[in-house]
């Protein structure tokens, strides 16, 4: 199954995955899913939740932190 992974103002990349969660599709870019929200049709999902359905595109956006 290969997914369409945008990291937002980074590029994407075509994840070719078979089962697994939202968070494996992470792997092609340097980034933690601690720093990261998955939008799947503009919506939040869990990282760890498994991948179901025909899901054909997700944008990553990362988080911005404060100090």
């Amino acid at each position: 199954m290969g997914i369409t992974v945008e990291l937002v103002g980074e590029g994407s990349q075509e994840v070719d995955l078979d089962g697994g969660c939202y968070a494996d599709l992470l792997a092609p870019f340097d980034v933690s899913k601690h720093e990261v929200s998955i939008l799947v049709d503009g919506t939040p999902v869990p990282e760890d939740q498994s991948i179901e359905g025909d899901i054909e595109h997700v944008r990553v956006v990362r988080l911005i932190k404060g100090g």
